[in-house]
């Protein structure tokens, strides 16, 4: 029997396009950015408190750096960001020559590494997944993408599990954490003809993942190893973005919305669509890695 479960919103902020929730443990806070509103939230649950921060580009995922700030990747490439303040500094674009792709998700492995894949506005395999290295150099590691999504790994980091969106499916990939290689593509969970596409994903320390349904009304918990559904967290929003873990005991999941494609009546029937939510999974999950900058 699939565990139900539902959230709660937290913070009633109308994204057009929340996506990329990290939780910043030194800090004591939760932070996600806003694509299409060219913005950056930082949500601190203690005290409530909520900052607002604009960029001049869409940024459409970051990590956080060891020696502080971030590194981010949106319109325009890949970027050191400063979360305070908004500031941008460009670091490389590999798709600069494209019209119709923007960087869309991404994370950092163990080793410090920054992965991020693109998205094509035309839902064309036009986007690629690289990686940005702690050299600031760039890596691609495969073309052929539409809407690079969902990335995470297994606790032994000998698995990447990668969603690209249009596709239906998450895959595995073998990995090398020395090296950063990808290789054994295969295809683990298949998402059925429908409404809902796979989006952002985390995972906990079970192993098993954490995926928000664009369309879906929720984030499920799946099986990587049995392709099964074992929990849902029902969330009053249609497009359901992202998800990660936070708090003092890893265990509570906060999850970002989107409102974007909404008519006026969408809208009146879910008017928090583009919130932050939370919910209390009873799982322990894993924490966000950071990115490994070499001091140039």
């Amino acid at each position: 029997m699939i565990k139900m479960m539902q959230a709660e919103l937290v913070v009633d902020c109308a994204c057009q396009l929340g996506e990329g929730p990290v939780w910043d443990a030194a800090g004591g806070s939760l932070i996600w950015v806003d694509i299409d509103g060219c913005c950056i939230y930082r949500y601190w649950p203690d005290s409530g408190s909520v900052r607002k921060v604009e960029t001049r580009v869409p940024i459409g995922t970051f990590a956080l750096r060891e020696q502080g700030g971030a590194v981010a990747a949106g319109v325009g490439g890949f970027y050191l960001l400063d979360i305070d303040t908004g500031e941008l500094q460009p670091i490389a674009d590999p798709e600069a020559h494209l019209q119709h792709t923007r960087f869309n998700d991404g994370k950092c492995d163990r080793a410090g590494r920054f992965l991020a894949g693109t998205y094509s506005s035309r839902e064309e395999p036009e986007g690629a997944f690289y990686t940005l290295g702690p050299d600031l150099q760039v890596r691609k590691n495969f073309d052929g993408v539409k809407c690079s999504n969902g990335i995470a790994w297994s606790s032994d980091d000998r698995t990447m599990y990668y969603i690209d969106s249009i596709t239906r499916e998450v895959v595995s990939y073998d990995y090398d954490i020395a090296t950063g290689d990808l290789s054994a593509k295969r295809t683990v969970i298949r998402f059925e003809e429908g409404s809902e596409l796979p989006d952002g994903m985390t995972v906990d320390r079970e192993g098993m993942l954490w995926i928000a349904e664009w369309g879906g009304w929720a984030v499920c918990r799946w099986n990587p190893n049995t392709g099964e559904r074992l929990a849902r967290v029902e969330v009053p929003c249609q497009y359901v973005t992202s998800c990660t873990f936070a708090g003092e005991g890893s265990d509570i999941l906060y999850i970002t919305t989107a409102r974007n494609g909404l008519s006026g009546s969408e809208l009146s029937e879910q008017p928090h669509s583009g919130g932050l939510f939370r919910v209390n999974t009873g799982v322990e999950g894993t924490a966000s890695f950071t990115f490994s900058q070499i001091d140039q």
